[in-house]
């Protein structure tokens, strides 16, 4: 592809922040996988492949977008002032959220380390993406997506590891906030999806997304009050009641053609298979431990095809493309 000049496009100046969606999927796998194995009483051979797998690309990904930060600034701030790219920012600290929550039970000192780091970008990338949303700013109802689900998801994620560092109070301060802007979006995002016009194919997956908020906030309720009470039932169960109605989506999603977006998918699956298991744990359900099970293989398989199709469309140079 070529812009208007007949030269090729520079490649680093359209390096996309949607790139770290794939990190959540990485690392939402090594997780799902780690809880498969507990459940299953098996070494974690196969969860400790992933999560090195996912140390090397969050390296080359911060590499790049670091590189393009220096040498495109105003690239990242074009993307920035993006209605969609923005709400994918908080990616990044998720990812290190997501990487330390990952590495706690093998390397307690230096995941606290990544995961403080994490703490403080998404603090930072929370408050400045809501601020550009109720700034001076003139969005419309097709700028909005699930895809704005990103920073609330961010904000539950914070005690998965904060119980077991014991940051506690600062852990309730994350999952309020997520827990308060996930009930504003899901008002504001099912009056776009019902009342005005369909998703832009691109964007197509991020409705699987609608499945990780509660899901996440399930895992972190448990974390925090140590029981599976009233309420965590009614968290769990909406992460299921929002993965039926995905579902019912699903056979278009299959005509759709490859984007980054479509890693997607994968994080939201990763969070329910996570919160079936540790209901399992704490109820002794044998029910939601095969359903953990089962969102794992559907997981492992979304992963692995989006790896090979990644890489054909790297190598085709289908990515890094303007827009």
């Amino acid at each position: 592809m070529v812009d208007m000049s007949g030269a090729e496009p520079d490649r680093l100046e359209n390096f996309p922040v949607t790139f770290f969606a794939v990190m959540m999927g990485l690392l939402g796998l090594a997780l799902a996988m780690a809880a498969a194995e507990k459940a299953a009483g098996s070494a974690g051979n196969v969860s400790q492949f992933i999560l090195g797998t996912s140390v090397a690309v969050f390296a080359v990904l911060a590499f790049f977008y670091g590189l393009k930060l220096v040498r495109h600034p105003g690239a990242v701030l074009a993307e920035w002032n993006h209605p969609v790219r923005i709400a994918f920012f908080p990616t990044i600290s998720i990812s290190l959220l997501l990487l330390g929550t990952a590495m706690a039970p093998q390397i307690p000192a230096a995941a606290y380390v990544i995961w403080s780091i994490g703490v403080a970008a998404q603090g930072l990338l929370s408050l400045s993406v809501i601020a550009n949303w109720i700034g001076h700013r003139s969005f419309q109802p097709l700028h909005l997506s699930p895809a704005w689900f990103i920073p609330a998801v961010g904000n539950v994620l914070v005690p998965l590891a904060g119980v077991d560092f014991g940051v506690i109070e600062l852990s309730w301060l994350f999952f309020s906030a997520g827990l308060l802007f996930w009930i504003v979006l899901l008002t504001l995002v099912m009056n776009r999806l019902i009342f005005h016009e369909p998703l832009p194919a691109r964007l197509m997956p991020t409705l699987v997304i609608l499945i990780a908020p509660p899901a996440v906030a399930f895992v972190a309720w448990v974390r925090l009050t140590g029981d599976v009470d009233a309420f965590a039932r009614v968290l769990l169960n909406t992460g299921y009641v929002f993965a039926l109605i995905v579902l019912t989506q699903a056979p278009r999603f299959f005509r759709l053609p490859f984007a980054l977006s479509w890693w997607a998918l994968t994080f939201p699956v990763a969070a329910l298979s996570v919160a079936s298991f540790v209901f399992a744990h704490e109820t002794g359900s044998y029910g939601h431990r095969m359903i953990g099970f089962g969102l794992v293989i559907v997981l492992s398989f979304a992963v692995a095809t989006l790896v090979v199709r990644t890489a054909q469309a790297i190598r085709g140079k289908q990515i890094c493309l303007p827009e």
